[in-house]
Parts: C-alpha cells; structure tokens; sequence
C-alpha cells in the first residue's frame, strides 16, 4: 500500500522544443501585397503638352507672325543704321581724303617758299637750278609715298594701256618700228592704275 501511496515527485517530461510547442504564425503574402496600390497622376510634361493641344491653332499662328513680326522690325532697324553709317563714314572719305597727299606736298611748298626767298639773294643760275632739282627729286618721293609713279617711256615697246601714240614718226627702222621714240606729255599711275596716258610718238 505504501508504495501506491507513494506521491511521484518527478516533473512531467514535455516532449519536442518550445519552438514546436507554439503554434506557428503564417503570414499570407508581402507587404507590398497587401498594401493598397498608389494611384499615379500625370506628368508635369504630359499637363503642358495636353495644355498645348488645347490652345487655340489661331493663337498660336498670331504669336509666331507677332515673333516673326519683331525679328523683322529688329533687322531693318539695324540695317538702317548701318546704312547710314555707311554713308556718313563715305562722306567723310570723300570730303578729307585728299588729307593725305595734301599732308605729303606741304613740305615741298615749305621748300619752293625757302627756294623763292633765297632766289633774291644770288644771281647764280646753277645755285637756282639746284635747288629747283632738289624740291623736283623731294616732290616726287612724296608722290612716290602715295602710290603714285611715272609711266616710263624711254625704248618701251608701244602699248595702248598706258602710252596715248600723239605722232607716227617715218623711217626709223625696222628696229624702232612700234617703240616709243619721244615722249611729249609724261603719263603716271596711281597704285598701278593709270591716270594720265603719256602722249608719246612711236616708230612706223
């Protein structure tokens, strides 16, 4: 009887681990499942483009025409101005540009004025001549600093560009025929374009 009487004292033994005695939470589908789906408005470029096809075609040829208009108005204004800047800056050329020659011949007049004042001072032909050779040599250097040369004549075959025949000189050879034999009037070129023709007399 004592030992049916006897208490177990022993623990009871739970079988498997605690993670199979919970019972297990299933969780049906993600989050992204089972959150609602964001609605997506349209695009700031998608609203322009939809505000462009709502605008009026009229109104729109009106602004381009008004846009071209202004272009237009630009233009001639600034072609007019520069027209007339043109012309200004034209008439100015045309009222100095002799400045430049004349700033060239001012001291050969400075040295024929010296040359008048001293020509009372001697009676020597020679001295004269001198110095009327030296403002010669001087007034043609000048001229030669604007452009300015003497067509030359001397034994040059005749040519109707530059040489104006004024006398047909007979009986000079075969030799002398179609060449320049005298020169009666000297022409001068200008940046090689002539501006007088030297009047000469040629061989026949």
């Amino acid at each position: 009887m004592k030992e049916e009487e006897k208490i177990n004292t022993e623990e009871p033994v739970v079988s498997g681990s605690p993670a199979d005695t919970e019972e297990e939470t299933v969780v049906s589908g993600s989050s992204a499942d089972t959150e609602e789906e964001a609605v997506v408005g349209d695009s700031p470029a998608d609203t322009e483009e939809d505000a462009e096809e709502e605008k009026d075609p009229l109104e729109v040829a009106q602004a381009e025409i008004a846009e071209l208009k202004n272009q237009i108005l630009y233009k001639t204004a600034e072609f007019d101005n520069y027209r007339k800047r043109t012309l200004k800056e034209k008439a100015e050329l045309i009222l100095n540009g002799g400045e430049k020659a004349v700033s060239a011949i001012l001291p050969v007049i400075d040295d024929m004025e010296r040359a008048i004042e001293n020509g009372d001072k001697t009676d020597d032909p020679a001295v004269l001549r001198e110095g009327m050779e030296l403002i010669y040599h001087k007034f043609m250097k000048a001229l030669e600093g604007l452009g300015v040369k003497k067509i030359e004549t001397e034994d040059a075959d005749f040519n109707t560009d530059m040489h104006e025949a004024v006398a047909m000189v007979p009986g000079m050879g075969d030799d002398k025929k179609g060449k320049v034999i005298d020169c009666l009037q000297a022409g001068y070129q200008l940046n090689d374009k002539v501006i007088r023709h030297a009047k000469v007399a040629v061989g026949q």
